[in-house]
């Protein structure tokens, strides 16, 4: 297809650039603490408006890139947080990180945006971009933080998770503004009736799916201990004392609980030595089994880890993080990072953790099973559905002193509750500095202690909802559907193709 050449008339690609970015900010705002869905709607309308506009594909590309650029600058720019902690020593780095992350994840937006420019095929940034936001959950260790349906989960429409998943929410949503768009721009009413009707589903259906709140009588009771201690603060050696004896004061309050859940990185010490502090976690929590974050060591590697320790105090089960943070937890090629004398930053070991073999469940006798997550790993819906089996409960320990105290945190934990609904499992996250929570299985938090407190909170575990259809069919058929709409779109193109002025024959 040849480029046309701009007119007066066609907006420059500064225009459509500083508008797009804009655009991204705007729509950030759909996220948490914000949570202005309805904004980012149409901000995200917007910007499909704008790539429409776009005279040439490298026009669209550079906008769609702009869009997400400003959308990733803005919701993740709590990513500068973990190299503040210790600023003197990776402070510099703050800036370079946001950057390039905003810059390369937006990117996976720009390329969508010049293949439905590229062959004249608007619709077909649909399918594309829902395919590209799969692609990033899955590339490179993946990293499906923000994505696009996930400015719907303050919303109703937030329960089709349960049946179609965050990709499935994704597609839903860029076609249902795709078609809002398309109708306000032809003014075409039966285009707008079809998206009024849509948004009606979308919303309609999520809201027939929730049902009410379980009983909580008779219910098992969880602690969630919250010690709050600052990232920079927690390994010095009083304070670190400190917030151990924290801990232990609200593990031994009562009355007793069912089951306590200590944060990820709980114990300052290896669980090599850590002997005498997990005896007087055991006494000060009776009979009552305690999950711990700590790190332990295995001849020359290092993993962070969650014990599972009874009333005598020995270790019952085990299990090591597995979907590491690069950068943060391991240096991916730390041969060349060693040279430059750069490591990474929440590890021990000087180049980082190890990573366990994988999802597993642990035994909590009568209370059931429990799948086990430590921080980051609750972001992966591809993780906690690749469990061995089914488990009764999710337990999620999580560090975000390492994110800040503005969005960072919230956003994980909105994420916690979008693996809730997705599996239709109870999830009970201990975090550090908060948030901890208790969110049933459609989403909604049931009990919870505020950022920045130290203390505990007891509530009833509710109970597990019957399998949803995403937990049994995981992503496969949404991607299938993808790449089905995709070749769709390609086989039509070779029946109306394009000729060399760039007009279909």
């Amino acid at each position: 297809m040849a480029e046309t050449t701009l007119d007066a008339e066609t907006p420059s690609q500064a225009k459509l650039a500083g508008g797009a970015l804009f655009l991204g900010l705007i729509f950030a705002t759909g996220q948490a603490p914000f949570d202005l869905w309805y904004l980012a709607l149409v901000a995200l309308g917007g910007a499909l408006w704008l790539i429409r506009a776009a005279a040439t594909p490298r026009q669209a590309g550079w906008t769609a890139w702009a869009f997400g650029a400003g959308y990733f600058g803005f919701s993740m720019s709590w990513l500068v947080e973990p190299f503040l902690v210790d600023a003197a020593v990776t402070g510099w780095m703050a800036p370079f990180a946001l950057v390039l992350a905003a810059g390369g994840f937006a990117l996976f937006w720009a390329w969508p945006a010049w293949v439905a420019a590229r062959f004249s095929a608007p619709w077909l940034i649909v399918p594309l971009w829902a395919l590209s936001e799969l692609a990033r959950a899955y590339m490179l260790t993946g990293f499906p933080w923000g994505m696009v349906g996930y400015v719907l989960a303050p919303t109703t429409a937030v329960q089709w998770l349960a049946w179609i998943g965050p990709h499935g929410l994704n597609l839903l949503l860029l076609a249902l503004v795709a078609l809002t768009v398309s109708a306000l721009g032809q003014r075409d009413w039966r285009a707008g009736l079809a998206a009024c009707l849509g948004a009606a589903m979308l919303f309609g259906i999520g809201w027939a799916r929730i049902a009410p709140p379980a009983p909580e009588e008779g219910r098992p009771v969880i602690r969630l201990v919250q010690p709050n201690a600052p990232q920079a603060e927690k390994w010095l050696p009083g304070r670190a004392q400190m917030f151990f004896e924290r801990q232990i004061r609200a593990t031994a309050a009562g009355p007793q609980p069912d089951l306590i859940l200590w944060p990820e990185t709980a114990l300052p010490m290896l669980l090599n030595h850590a002997g005498e502090a997990l005896r007087i976690v055991s006494d000060a929590a009776g009979p009552v089994p305690v999950l711990i974050g700590i790190q332990r060591a295995e001849a020359d590697r290092y993993y962070n880890s969650s014990v599972l320790i009874g009333p005598d105090g020995a270790v019952r089960d085990t299990y090591d993080k597995h979907h590491l943070v690069p950068f943060g937890e391991y240096m991916p090629a730390a041969w060349l990072f060693r040279h430059i004398e750069v490591s990474g930053l929440a590890q021990r070991a000087e180049y980082g953790y190890s990573a366990g073999p994988g999802p597993r469940l642990i035994d909590l006798g009568d209370l059931g099973t429990a799948l086990p997550l430590i921080c980051y790993e609750a972001v992966f819906p591809q993780d906690v559905g690749g469990a061995p089996a089914r488990a009764d409960m999710i337990l999620q320990m999580t560090n975000d002193a390492w994110f800040g105290q503005w969005s960072g945190p919230y956003q994980h934990l909105m994420q916690a509750r979008l693996r809730a609904i997705e599996q239709g499992l109870p999830v009970m996250r201990a975090a550090n500095t908060g948030v901890s929570a208790v969110i049933d299985g459609q989403g909604r938090i049931t009990a919870r202690l505020g950022l920045g407190l130290s203390g505990h909170v007891d509530a009833a575990i509710p109970p597990p909802l019957p399998p949803t259809l995403y937990s049994r069919t995981g992503d496969w058929p949404i991607l299938l559907c993808l790449l089905g709409l995709v070749a769709l779109g390609v086989a039509s193109l070779r029946r109306n193709p394009i000729d060399g002025t760039g007009l279909r024959g």
